[in-house]
């Protein structure tokens, strides 16, 4: 209309999005009519017609159902065949079915799959976490939220203290008392959550990521047991640490009496033994968990010999009882076949080298997409896990990286890159370079973005 102003989300045309949105989601439909009707009777039984429900979030008409995945393929119900950049959201970093893992699986489901006792993989195991990682000692659990949740516990236990520190903009899991949001600089419950009418910010502080001086102001109370936090935000709109924001943090917690807990639970991306390896963090506590056994679900969290010891010296002294923590399924045979099969045959040094040097390619070639049509974007890596932001960088925090998310423009590029036999996670524009994924694939996924970019910006 004459006069009209368009409206933009991260310097595209609003109504050139929403075109191109309702023409992937017509695409999308024509080239799976048996995802769709399984979307439609199928799924009868599952709340929300999915058995889990992250599934109904994925930008798509509605779900795709998967026949297989191997290596860095998924393959549809359809027939389409997709390179995997997603990967499980981390899950199957290392490629789906690493063939490692899976003679483990099979040789151990031969054998049993749980009871509750450790078995001759487990006699290794602890040496092998403590060898990558470099952390004396070790527990198995099944989630990464089970693994935050047991070793904060442990913090609490072994200083007296009551509350934790979290960075806004984290993700830790279901933990509960991480999830706190800063709003108008004050702290709140982080919007959505279900059924939680307790006030987290009790017993949590929160601060932004790369503020030192927030740090220190809140450690200074002089109440909090531990600082949680990835080296990297990295499920919001990826923001990479300042030049000696980890040392001023370690400095921090250690000056005022505060464990510090590192979860590398996406961060394992960055090297063998993840981020803390690679850049030399000291943690007093350390987890891990997702792709840690190939895609079986397992998670493992350690800690330092000061803190076993005084864990040790707090356990001689409480009263007997459940500790509230461990679940009947962690540390069962299973978990400890693929991850021994994990951390000594597909984590290797080799496996992140090509890693690395897909992950730069893919760096380099997004970059150069949203260079070639000036469009006011920015790519952000840490290692094998690439992201393209839909806003300028880099961020610093997890404010920022809120303020950068554009869902329906992310949205509609997600869909049009599965259109074009890409698939990237659902949620943060996140993409993983595994073992198995090729150059060919990397180059189709730049490929792709190139039209997409062309079509939102011609």
């Amino acid at each position: 209309m004459d006069g009209q102003v368009s409206q933009a989300i991260g310097g595209v045309d609003v109504a050139r999005i929403r075109e191109l949105r309702a023409r992937e989601e017509r695409a999308f439909a024509r080239a799976r009519p048996k995802s769709q009707k399984a979307a439609g009777h199928g799924l009868t039984g599952f709340l929300g017609g999915v058995p889990m429900h992250w599934m109904a979030d994925w930008p798509m008409p509605f779900p795709m159902v998967v026949d297989e995945a191997s290596g860095a393929r998924l393959t549809d119900i359809d027939g389409n065949a997709l390179d995997d950049f997603c990967l499980g959201d981390t899950g199957s970093m290392f490629g789906h079915s690493p063939a490692p893992v899976a003679r483990a699986v099979r040789r151990q489901a031969r054998r049993g799959l749980t009871y509750m006792l450790p078995s001759e993989d487990a006699l290794e195991l602890g040496s092998l976490l403590s060898d990558m990682f470099g952390l004396p000692f070790w527990q198995i659990a099944t989630t990464a939220s089970d693994a935050n949740r047991f070793a904060l516990r442990v913090a609490r236990a072994v200083t007296g203290r009551d509350k934790i520190l979290v960075f806004n903009g984290c993700y830790h899991g279901a933990v509960d008392e991480t999830m706190v949001r800063l709003k108008d600089g004050k702290p709140v419950n982080r919007p959505g959550l279900a059924g939680e009418f307790r006030d987290l910010a009790k017993a949590t502080r929160i601060v932004e990521f790369n503020d030192v001086a927030a740090l220190e102001r809140e450690l200074a109370h002089g109440d909090v047991a531990c600082v949680i936090t990835e080296p990297v935000l990295t499920n919001s709109c990826m923001v990479l640490p300042d030049e000696g924001f980890h040392a001023a943090l370690r400095a921090a917690t250690r000056r005022h009496g505060t464990l510090l807990l590192i979860d590398e639970t996406h961060t394992i991306s960055t090297a063998r033994g993840g981020y803390t390896a690679a850049h030399g963090l000291e943690p007093d506590l350390f987890v891990l968990g997702k792709p840690v056994a190939g895609g079986i679900p397992a998670s493992v969290w350690g800690m330092s010999g000061a803190v076993a010891a005084r864990w040790a010296t707090y356990q001689a002294a409480k009263e007997p009882g459940h500790s509230g923590m461990g679940t009947t399924l962690s540390a069962n045979p299973l978990q400890f076949a693929a991850m021994r099969a994990t951390l000594e045959e597909v984590m290797t040094q080799d496996a992140y080298d090509h890693m690395e040097k897909l992950a730069a390619r893919l760096e380099k070639g997004l970059g150069k997409v949203i260079a070639r049509h000036r469009l006011p974007w920015h790519v952000a890596r840490v290692g094998a896990r690439v992201e393209f932001i839909c806003g300028p960088g880099p961020l610093r925090n997890g404010g920022e990286a809120q303020a950068a998310h554009q869902p329906e423009l992310e949205a509609a590029i997600h869909l049009a890159l599965v259109n074009r036999g890409c698939l990237t996670a659902p949620f943060h524009n996140m993409m993983l370079i595994s073992p198995a994924t090729r150059k060919r694939q990397v180059d189709r996924l730049v490929g792709a973005f190139g039209e997409i970019a062309e079509a939102l910006t011609a």
